[in-house]
């Protein structure tokens, strides 16, 4: 297990809102979760301005990965991870902590492929649930949302949860969606109305408890305690195993104290008027290293990137820079430069519009730099198409994949903790 990962959110926010009391006992609530199936989070840490989650970091990717690559999962398999899904949203709901954005991509898997969902609570801290106990404030993914939550009227928080319950069981079973149209609003009539169809291989039993998940009222919706009951749910079912260890809260309080005599007091770096890259602070590093072992500077490496990916250099910042422009242009690429800061757009328009890649240096040593691109704008898979062909471009600063590590029998992180798309960079000669 490795503690690498974290969440961050607006502190001024919480302030403005006079949410105080609320994101503590949130928080307070998060780290007394135990489950075996929700990521851990380990402690919190503050800035002036930011709130710091650290988090339990899994190895296994996302089980939405598994799914591209087969396709769709064997009944008995789908089942095994519902088990665990059900059961580990039902133990955060006792606990009055609600997801309200499950999707697969929220799910991860450990190196033992145990299911494990993350961002749990989180999504819901910035958020008030109004004096009639429900939540108003519509987030997640379209595709996974139930109607209720799209029609803003206040919603429970639970029924919401099982409803993309239900959606994720279906696309483990289907390799599809349920609601799935290019236009928004038919796509949102789909889910008013529950239009779906369950393919042929679907059993019989299957079909009717997933179309009772998927009811679009709430009121008549099953609830946790009778999908726990069903019996396609019970076939083969194994309890969890709950693991006893002492918790500590005293960060929680600590997160408000700008004293600056709390130990979980985050310096935060200044960017006014940069004319070097911006130096990252040792827990800024673990917030953007999403699995590095920062003890052997980014030499072992897993986990799985999808929106983003870094690689270090130790080339001048400089020569990183006009390097990348160099790369980018013959790909079609406009690059804005701003300090260390760049921003790529494709010239043509891609399934999702035209890619737009956040591209910007820092500094992690004296002689040591990490290059983060994120996509913000355009389609996914182009983005990790384009990030492939860019560092291809960069040969002579790039150093090798890790896939290039693991064929040469070199630790690469972990069996289960590869990534394809992060590099190291060589040194420059």
């Amino acid at each position: 297990m490795s503690v690498a990962k974290s969440q961050v959110i607006d502190k001024e926010k919480v302030l403005k809102n006079k949410m105080i009391a609320q994101i503590k006992r949130e928080i307070s609530t998060m780290k007394l979760i135990k489950h075996p199936n929700v990521i851990r989070m380990f402690e919190v840490m503050a800035s002036k301005t930011k709130i710091y989650f650290v988090l339990e970091f899994v190895t296994g990717g996302e089980l939405f990965d598994k799914i591209s690559s087969n396709g769709r999962l064997k009944e008995d398999e789908a089942r095994k991870y519902f088990q665990q899904l059900i059961n580990a949203v039902d133990y955060c709901h006792s606990r009055g902590v609600y997801h309200r954005d499950l999707k697969p991509e929220n799910l991860l898997l450990d190196a033992n492929g145990a299911l494990k969902v993350s961002d749990f609570g989180l999504s819901a801290l910035p958020q008030q649930v109004r004096e009639d106990g429900l939540l108003h404030t519509t987030c997640g993914t379209p595709n996974y949302v139930a109607p209720e939550v799209i029609n803003n009227k206040g919603y429970d928080g639970a029924k919401a949860d099982l409803w993309s319950c239900g959606v994720i069981l279906f696309v483990l079973m289907a390799g599809y969606l349920p609601f799935e149209d290019s236009n928004l609003t038919s796509l949102y009539k789909k889910i008013f109305k529950a239009e779906f169809t369950c393919p042929p291989w679907f059993s019989a039993s299957a079909k009717k408890l997933i179309k009772r998940i998927l009811d679009p009222n709430p009121a008549t919706r099953i609830t946790f305690a009778e999908v726990i009951e069903n019996e396609w749910f019970k076939k083969g079912y194994k309890a969890p195993k709950f693991e006893n260890a002492d918790v500590s809260l005293d960060d929680v309080d600590a997160i408000f104290d700008d004293s600056g005599e709390s130990k979980n007091l985050v310096v935060e770096r200044r960017e006014e008027g940069l004319k070097t890259p911006v130096t990252m602070n040792a827990f800024e590093l673990i917030s953007t290293s999403q699995g590095l072992n920062l003890g052997s500077l980014f030499e072992k490496q897993m986990g799985l990137v999808k929106r983003k990916t870094r690689f270090t250099s130790k080339s001048s910042a400089n020569e990183i820079v006009t390097k990348i422009e160099a790369a980018a242009a013959p790909m079609g690429f406009d690059v804005k430069t701003n300090n260390y800061k760049m921003k790529l757009t494709g010239e043509k328009s891609g399934r999702k519009g035209q890619l737009a890649v956040a591209t910007e240096v820092f500094q992690v040593a004296p002689s040591l730099y990490m290059v983060e691109m994120r996509k913000s704008g355009g389609d996914t898979l182009e983005f990790h198409k384009f990030y492939k062909n860019l560092t291809t471009g960069l040969k002579d600063i790039v150093w090798k994949t890790i896939d290039e590590e693991k064929e040469e029998g070199t630790d690469g992180g972990g069996t289960n903790g590869a990534m394809a798309n992060r590099t190291i960079a060589k040194q420059s000669t």
